[in-house]
């Protein structure tokens, strides 16, 4: 693999023994910040999984006006995956403490 500015593909949705795509699962719905967004997606990105998101209520429209869509967002990822991807947007963060680990 080179390296370059060339934005990647990013994960493939996954397909079944048929060569078709597996159906999305519903995973979360997310509002907030566009803090909140981002980390979100990032976090299923850094583990592999693909995801798909959704905008309801008018939310494209706001995210063009504001930059983030104000209602928040809808996250759909492969039903095959949806457990992985809820254990990964639910685990709680541990603040280790430096000293302790020397």
């Amino acid at each position: 693999m080179k390296w370059s500015f060339k934005k990647t593909e990013g994960t493939k949705w996954p397909k079944d023994e048929n060569g078709e795509a597996i159906a999305p699962a519903y995973l979360k719905h997310i509002s907030g910040g566009p803090l909140d967004l981002e980390v979100a997606l990032n976090l299923l990105d850094a583990y592999g999984i693909p995801h798909i998101s959704e905008y309801p209520n008018n939310g494209q429209f706001g995210k063009l006006i504001f930059g983030h869509p104000p209602s928040g967002m809808e996250i759909f990822v492969p039903e095959t995956m949806l457990e992985d991807a809820q254990n990964i947007l639910s685990a709680d963060v541990v603040d280790d403490d430096v000293e302790e680990l020397m």
